[in-house]
């Protein structure tokens, strides 16, 4: 039903009608002081309900600088770095160490290498000079029969060596280093020995009283290779000393000569 509130105005009665003027105002009035009322409330619960700060609040907090992640990535970097570095220098050290102790084992080789180059060289050396070494057969002795002296005592009419002065029992050595190729009893000689040396001669040693080496030996210069004596035909106690250009006899040389071109004074 239609209500008249005026001249030509009518009015729907029931829950449709615009509430008044009045009425609005009211209202808003009411929803204003509510959230008021709802943000008081809020900022006096916030203490209570706050949760602890993290590490990086508390950080932000006390630098007085918003925390934006960056902070946190700038320290795991440089610890990061720090790491490398620190590896970085460890390697180096070790490479340089190894680098070092290569060095010094290198140089100990070539030291090893040149003093045994050196110790060869001087065998060398000595094994040369040692070839080349002639001494006298007898030491302090004189020559008592001479190289060609003629005779009956000699079945070839002539003294085919020298005889040196020696007394029973005296030293004989070998003028040089050689083999022996002949050491024992040797008839007209007696007990006799023969070596051979490197330049192809032979020297002969008889009427020895005792032959100290043995066939096939080897001997330097100035070793023993027996005592003087007088066996075989001899007429007395003496070294009958023979060079020879082989082992047996007919071939002999002078032996005086021979000797001093290798040094020897006698």
């Amino acid at each position: 039903m239609a209500t008249t509130t005026g001249p030509g105005r009518q009015r729907t009665p029931g829950k449709h009608r615009r509430p008044g003027r009045a009425c609005r105002a009211g209202a808003r009035i009411a929803g204003v002081a509510g959230l008021a009322t709802a943000s008081v409330a809020g900022s006096l619960a916030a203490p209570a309900a706050a949760a602890p700060a993290t590490p990086a609040v508390a950080a932000e907090e006390a630098s007085g600088r918003p925390d934006t992640g960056l902070t946190q990535a700038a320290a795991v970097s440089d610890s990061l770095a720090g790491r490398i570095a620190d590896q970085a220098r460890t390697q180096r050290s070790a490479a340089e160490a190894a680098a070092e102790e290569a060095a010094r084992k290198a140089a100990a080789r070539a030291e090893r290498e040149r003093e045994e180059g050196e110790r060869r060289r001087a065998a060398r050396a000595a094994e040369r000079a040692a070839l080349h070494r002639y001494v006298a057969p007898v030491a302090g002795s004189h020559v008592s029969t001479a190289y060609g002296a003629g005779g009956a005592m000699w079945s070839s009419g002539s003294h085919t060596g020298v005889d040196f002065h020696a007394a029973s029992g005296t030293t004989v050595r070998s003028v040089a280093a050689g083999e022996v190729v002949e050491a024992g009893w040797s008839g007209a000689y007696g007990y006799n020995v023969v070596v051979r040396h490197a330049d192809g001669t032979y020297t002969q040693y008889g009427h020895l009283s005792s032959v100290t080496v043995a066939s096939g030996a080897r001997v330097g210069a100035g070793d023993r290779v027996g005592l003087s004596g007088s066996t075989g035909n001899s007429s007395g106690p003496h070294l009958h000393f023979e060079v020879r250009t082989g082992p047996d006899y007919g071939s002999d040389i002078a032996p005086l000569p021979y000797l001093r071109e290798h040094g020897v004074d006698v």
